[in-house]
């Protein structure tokens, strides 16, 4: 028997415990013969990443005890944090970001980088030498960023491609560049690839893809420029069995396949397609696509917000796309060893899991979540599109309440959240999210907006964000807001924005440029652009420049599109949610905005964690950080309530 509940406020079997328990994030995928190894992140051990291995005979074990966690700080972001090889695995230990090397054997572990101030990622082993090769930042050594202005002189790590041997010496091979990623080499040993960009570009705004030739003893012969230019993004390239060189362009709007010919000096696309064989470079290592053997590749693309599955005929050029009954919307990971597909997948009813695809049938090795939710509790996203208030077309997925065990009072609607994702070059993912599912199972609509700037609808529409963060990305989000509204599914009087770093920042701009919304969250967002380009990681050092304008010669804008200086325009509750490590968005921006708010008799929350950086990781402080937003829209738009209920 259904009960009857007021929209926002039904009782729901999705709580925050559940969100954290027995729930883990998996990542980076890799195989060696039948031995299969992934990283599990979880949080109740307090967010550490574990090396996992499976062997032929399924028996599971961690490699590494706690309190080991696995995990590069390189970028800030890191990624690409291990490699498996025959006899070592080769990891970085996120307590001195110093490389390990473990015995397989035993399970040994023996530091092999030297102590000091480095960081290391995206590992690639030189079999003839017998050595590792990787990215490394130098944090001793520090270099101005290249800007011509004197007075925005920052100092910061110089990043490198280095050689360490088994002994721990380190050689630096390729220096110069202010970012390096993806070294390989070619399968004989004597090329190695590896993507390099500058200042002001991020990678997915151009990068370069060299080659260089190796002498016998490692040292860097020649260089070749292959692809990509400081318009051009260049993502993944990669080896193939045969000795070929693969990697993956946006030249032609959509991020699709290309191979290089070192005969001919030219390349070749090889799956011409409307479609995105990439996703921005934001960690090392990320992966598309990979070889199950000469002839073929196994990749995931990207149509419409959601991701498929594929095998490509290098000969023929042609796409096979690989029909599955887990219906996945979401793949990553993909790494290929021995004519088998590993990656990681998930739908909309579905969590992550790790699976292996062999002649396209496809099996579960690990899953993130043993929670098991009904599917009459799960809501479903439909995708939307709709005009903009400047007349464009902007895309979200929207998700309706949905409860088996509730129905709401006739001539009702309910409350809407609008969700911003984080990047802002980003886009959202439509596989089942319990932290989605949390809102939508207590009555609240969502509308999750992949805003102008988000990935996946080809270049074009990605670079509409450039100039225009502040702009663009607001009125999408307040155009989708008013689009739901036309149609009747929700309370004009009751909608919320929430948005996590930079989707903070659009959910303060558009509290504060429009009045569209009633209240907002802002998780470790952005309120003061000024002071998040002087005072930021070098990742994202001149992000900025292509978003906004250069700094300090657009300074003006920078003023003008930050909410902390209109704050007379603000008229509505806001929470704040800020870890106090935070070094991309630093505390004292949300700070900021609380003091405002505060002097101007605003109602606001500031909710703090010591312990956290960038994003929650530890399962008591994501269950915190959801039960305080859920308090406070509540306490904004529901009155009376049944606390039983919650």
């Amino acid at each position: 028997m259904q009960n009857i509940y007021r929209y926002g406020e039904w009782p729901s079997i999705i709580t925050a415990d559940l969100l954290t328990a027995q729930t883990l994030r998996l990542s980076e995928p890799q195989a060696l013969q039948d031995d299969i190894f992934w990283l599990e992140t979880r949080p109740n051990e307090k967010g550490r990443n574990a090396l996992v291995h499976l062997s032929a005979a399924g028996q599971r074990q961690d490699l590494l005890p706690e309190p080991h966690s696995i995990r590069t700080r390189a970028h800030e972001y890191g990624g690409s944090n291990y490699l498996v090889t025959a006899r070592h695995i080769f990891c970085v230990l996120d307590a001195d970001q110093r490389v390990y090397a473990i015995e397989r054997a035993n399970n040994k572990l023996t530091p092999l980088s030297p102590e000091g101030n480095y960081r290391y990622a995206d590992f690639c082993w030189d079999e003839q030498r017998q050595g590792l090769i990787c990215v490394r930042e130098d944090h001793r050594i520090t270099t101005s960023n290249h800007t011509n202005n004197s007075e925005q002189l920052k100092i910061e790590e110089r990043s490198e491609i280095v050689a360490i041997n088994l002994q721990g010496d380190v050689t630096i091979l390729i220096t110069g560049a202010d970012f390096y990623s993806n070294p390989r080499l070619n399968p004989a040993g004597d090329k190695l690839s590896y993507l390099c960009w500058n200042h002001p570009q991020m990678p997915w705004d151009g990068s370069e893809c060299f080659c260089a030739d190796l002498h016998h003893s490692g040292e860097l012969i020649t260089q070749q420029l292959i692809a990509g230019s400081k318009t051009e993004s260049i993502f993944q390239p990669q080896w193939s069995p045969a000795g070929d060189l693969f990697f993956v362009s946006d030249r032609n709007n959509w991020w699709n396949i290309y191979r290089y010919d070192f005969s001919q000096c030219s390349d070749e696309i090889i799956c011409n397609t409307a479609a995105e064989f990439a996703t921005p470079q934001w960690v090392f290592g990320m992966s598309t696509y990979g070889f199950l053997n000469k002839e073929e590749i196994f990749c995931c693309y990207s149509q419409q917000g959601q991701w498929q599955l594929a095998t490509i005929n290098i000969k023929h050029k042609t796409l096979h796309p690989i029909s599955t009954s887990e219906n996945f919307t979401q793949i990553s990971g993909i790494f290929c060893h021995a004519n088998k597909g590993y990656f990681l997948g998930a739908s909309a009813t579905t969590t992550s899991e790790l699976f292996c695809c062999e002649h396209q049938k496809i099996k579960s090795l690990a899953k993130s979540s043993n929670v098991q939710i009904a599917e009459d509790e799960i809501s479903l996203p439909q995708a939307v599109s709709y005009m903009t208030e400047d007349r464009e077309t902007a895309h979200a997925f929207y998700y309706a309440p949905k409860n088996a065990q509730v129905i709401a009072p006739q001539n009702s609607l309910p409350p809407l959240i609008v969700m911003c994702h984080g990047g802002p070059t980003g886009a959202t993912e439509i596989s089942l999210n319990l932290k989605t599912q949390f809102w939508t199972n207590r009555g609240f609509a969502v509308l999750d907006v992949n805003y102008r700037g988000s990935t996946g609808y080809g270049r074009k529409y990605r670079d509409r964000l450039k100039n225009n963060w502040g702009i663009v990305d607001v009125i999408d989000v307040c155009s989708g807001a008013d689009y739901l509204i036309a149609q009747g599914l929700v309370d004009s009087h009751k909608i919320a924005i929430r948005g996590s770093s930079a989707g903070g920042y659009t959910v303060l701009a558009a509290l504060t440029f429009c009045d569209t919304f009633k209240a907002g969250a802002s998780l470790y967002g952005i309120g003061n652009l000024e002071a998040l380009a002087k005072d930021t990681h070098k990742f994202e050092a001149h992000y900025l420049d292509s978003l906004i304008g250069e700094y300090p010669a657009a300074q003006e804008i920078y003023k003008a599109r930050s909410p902390i200086n209109h704050i007379e325009k603000l008229n509505c509750p806001v929470i704040f949610l800020q870890g106090l490590q935070d070094k991309v968005v630093p505390p004292n921006q949300a700070e900021a905005m609380v003091a405002a708010l505060t002097n101007k008799g605003i109602k606001n929350a500031y909710i703090t964690f010591p312990d956290e950086g960038h994003g929650f990781r530890q399962a008591e402080n994501i269950k915190r950080a959801i039960n305080e937003e859920l308090a406070f829209y509540q306490s904004v738009f529901i009155t009376n309530i049944n606390t039983d209920t919650l």
